[in-house]
């Protein structure tokens, strides 16, 4: 009986598809050969421009580097390849609707420019960052009116199903993995309740990153409770540039008021109910607030691409009442991050916090798979004397990833960068901490799939005074951390050589 289930499965399906697909395109070139050397001298000719061209238009030509280099080594397939996996991404439909959706959101972004005057005046050294973020890149600041940080999922999810339990309006859940466990089903459990009393209850996962989680029926099973689902950018067996870039989100909205974000998926081992790569090492985060609006607007538009229900977001903005003068727990600014348009949001605010960083930067990342840009902005920053510290884990979840994030440990640590291993487990978090004063926490790796592949969001907060919590969690992860030293990188020839060559391969991993 498992034999059949898994011959008939949905994997096996996609994998004949995509052998036979493969298949007929070789079967395609070899015929061209043949037939007309003159096809293939066009072709050739073709492919050169393809090269110039991802020349000219690159804006991280580490990443397209592969690109380059597999046109030239095979011109034909090469060139094929790229065409079906790296040209433009706005001939698919689906992403077409994206780009239309993120820009009806973006019209409800409403910077209030007095704050962010007030800003740039109170923190000058800053300004340039502030003004990146809200005009740029497109997403404002508020004032910090609640934001707290969850060392650990374990303490983190409590507190999500508390909140869930209060709602009274909606629930939006927008999230790259969901598996059956303690953490989803206890969820579950809340989201079917509140469907039944009336609730607007909005489930969206990303096909992918759910593949081997979830049947491939589970959205409709969902919608028969009563909860709205609509699994992202769906699987096909069709290969193309839409299969590359992932909802890799982590977004839970409670009527307008509060929201979640951080690390942790929504699975049983991103709490530790299930162990699998020793202990997992990974965050959650809590806004209430203005703020929440941010996390609504990308929500909103995510599904709308995909199911446009709503014709008027503004519904669901939420205005709190004005909070007690107590003075200013600082400013908080939620991002997204999108493939679809050619701001690097997420390296850019990373980028600006290394250079901005006058004792310290400290950063969390369970992959470290970086461009030439970003390896030199690191090593700038530690030689102007800047303490820079990565946490990258002990326990791998992909030993191949772990071996190319090792790759990059000699060149960091020979300019100044400490690198500390996460001796119990594994580390999922993704954060960056600079001075006591800003942070960002979030769903983006330091690696190519993040910052250039997939659809992410961050948020930024300055001067938090419960950015010392992030900092007490920094120095309590150090403590049970080994701190690798360039003896630890020497390899022999061969190791380095294979190393060299995988690394090449990296902006595809």
């Amino acid at each position: 009986m498992k034999i059949l289930k898994a011959l008939f499965s949905r994997l096996t399906f996609m994998i004949i598809m995509i052998i036979l697909e493969i298949g007929i395109l070789l079967l395609i070139f070899h015929k061209f050969q043949e037939q007309a050397a003159w096809i293939e001298a066009v072709l050739r000719v073709l492919s050169l421009l393809v090269v110039l061209f991802i020349i000219k238009n690159s804006r991280h030509l580490s990443s397209d580097m592969i690109w380059i280099m597999l046109i030239m080594l095979a011109p034909v397939p090469g060139t094929a390849i790229y065409l079906l996996l790296g040209a433009n991404k706005i001939s698919s439909p689906t992403f077409h609707r994206i780009v239309w959706k993120t820009g009806e959101a973006a019209a409800h972004f409403k910077q209030d420019e007095a704050l962010l005057e007030e800003m740039g005046r109170e923190i000058p050294d800053l300004k340039g960052q502030f003004n990146y973020i809200s005009r740029a890149a497109g997403y404002p600041f508020y004032r910090n009116t609640g934001f707290d940080y969850y060392e650990l999922g374990d303490i983190g999810f409590p507190v999500m199903l508390e909140e869930m339990r209060k709602a009274k309006k909606f629930i939006f859940l927008e999230y790259f993995i969901i598996e059956k466990g303690e953490l989803w089903d206890s969820m579950l459990e809340v989201l079917e309740q509140k469907a039944a009393e009336g609730l607007d209850i909005r489930v969206l996962y990303d096909d992918l990153g759910s593949f081997f989680t979830l049947p491939a029926s589970y959205a409709r099973k969902l919608e028969g409770k009563g909860i709205q689902c609509i699994p992202f950018n769906r699987i096909n067996p069709i290969i193309g540039v839409i299969a590359n870039h992932r909802d890799h989100r982590k977004i839970m909205v409670i009527d307008g008021e509060t929201a979640f974000s951080g690390g942790i998926n929504l699975a049983d081992e991103y709490i530790n109910k299930v162990e699998k790569f020793g202990h997992w090492k990974d965050n959650v985060i809590r806004i209430k607030g203005e703020a929440v609006w941010s996390f609504t607007l990308m929500f909103l538009a995510h599904w709308n691409a995909l199911r446009d229900t709503d014709r008027d977001f503004e519904e669901f903005h939420v205005i709190p009442e004005p909070a007690p003068d107590t003075g200013s727990d600082g400013f908080i600014a939620p991002y997204g991050e999108t493939p679809l348009d050619d701001e690097i949001t997420a390296q850019n605010i990373y980028m600006n916090i290394l250079d901005q960083s006058n004792d310290y930067c400290y950063i969390y990342t369970p992959y470290l798979i970086i461009d030439t840009e970003m390896i030199n902005a690191l090593i700038l920053t530690a030689k102007r004397g800047v303490d820079v510290r990565i946490v990258t884990p002990g326990i791998p979840d992909k030993w191949l990833i772990w071996q190319i994030t090792r790759s990059y440990y000699k060149s960091l640590i020979k300019g100044g960068v400490r690198i500390f291993e996460y001796k119990p487990g594994f580390v999922h978090s993704k954060v960056f901490l600079s001075d006591d004063r800003t942070a960002v926490v979030g769903t983006i790796n330091l690696d190519y799939r993040s910052l250039y592949h997939h659809f992410e969001n961050g948020t930024y907060i300055y001067g938090s005074e419960k950015i010392r919590d992030i900092r007490n969690d920094f120095r309590k992860t150090f403590a049970v951390s080994e701190e690798k030293a360039l003896e630890d990188c020497r390899h022999n020839v061969i190791t380095e050589f294979v190393m060299s060559a995988l690394r090449i391969l990296a902006p595809l991993l």
